[in-house]
């Protein structure tokens, strides 16, 4: 028995008590089942072409300082195609996360699981293309939020039942999406399955925000955007209506948009 966990193109091998290891490889169902919820507290990940800290980060629920200082990653934090990054963390990190989560994230989270995964925390320095190289992120202070497209609200946040880590806006292909606030695009790409054209914004030590769906990007990663930038034009990729599906993150776990935009 193994437990699957989804990456793009990387398999992560878990350690059962009793077991031989066990490839659990990537399958684009997993981020649609509602028993797999992040955060994501074992294993390994393999570095992708492309890939970068802040999109890996994403994909686990996880901080991506936290998984920088696990793999002993330091500024500008260039990682490599074909590096295995840890996602253990320190059991006091265990404990603090796991706190307020939904059954299916405990389950992920179980000392048993957790404990039995030995992933190598070592940093492969090849001679390959660095895949990204992210910078720091500026300050804790907290963003000013402004609605990142006018159109109606069709779905909101939820974390039990069917799982909703942002809300969706409907909108026509096209339709300008704006920065929700100032800061650094560090992911514009596809490569996270179920996000379609997707692009990643820090702003400060706590917050991140991503843009999903879209039809165009028109920023790259790198780019210091103002609240209100046009960011993306609306679309429909990697879904069946077009929308653009919005999420904050703060300290790498998702919180309810709602909560930070301005009432409308």
């Amino acid at each position: 028995m193994f437990l699957k966990v989804g990456t793009t193109r990387a398999c992560i091998f878990l350690f059962l008590t009793g077991f031989a290891a066990l490839p659990a490889c990537t399958s684009s169902d997993i981020y649609n089942d509602p028993d797999f919820n992040p955060p994501v507290f074992w294993g390994s990940h393999i570095v992708q072409e492309g890939d970068s800290l802040y999109a890996i980060a994403w994909r686990y629920g996880r901080d991506p300082m936290e998984i920088a200082r696990a793999n002993h990653l330091r500024p500008p934090y260039r990682i490599y195609p074909g590096q295995r990054l840890t996602l253990e963390a320190p059991p006091a990190a265990l404990t603090k996360k796991s706190s307020g989560r939904s059954s299916a994230t405990t389950r992920s989270n179980d000392p048993k699981v957790a404990s039995t995964s030995k992933s190598s925390a070592q940093n492969y320095k090849n001679k390959q293309k660095p895949a990204t190289v992210v910078t720091s992120r500026s300050s804790s202070s907290t963003p000013k939020w402004q609605w990142p497209h006018s159109g109606p609200i069709i779905d909101t946040y939820s974390v039990t039942g069917r799982i909703n880590k942002g809300i969706d806006i409907a909108g026509k292909i096209g339709d300008p999406v704006l920065a929700a606030s100032e800061g650094e695009v560090v992911y514009a790409g596809s490569g996270l399955i179920g996000y379609g054209l997707l692009i990643i914004i820090n702003h400060s030590d706590e917050y991140l925000s991503a843009y999903a769906h879209n039809h165009k990007i028109l920023v790259k990663e790198g780019s210091v955007v103002r609240r209100g930038t046009k960011i993306a034009e609306l679309g429909d990729a990697g879904t069946s209506r077009p929308k653009l599906h919005f999420e904050i993150r703060k300290n790498g776990q998702p919180v309810n948009p709602l909560s930070y935009l301005p009432k409308r």
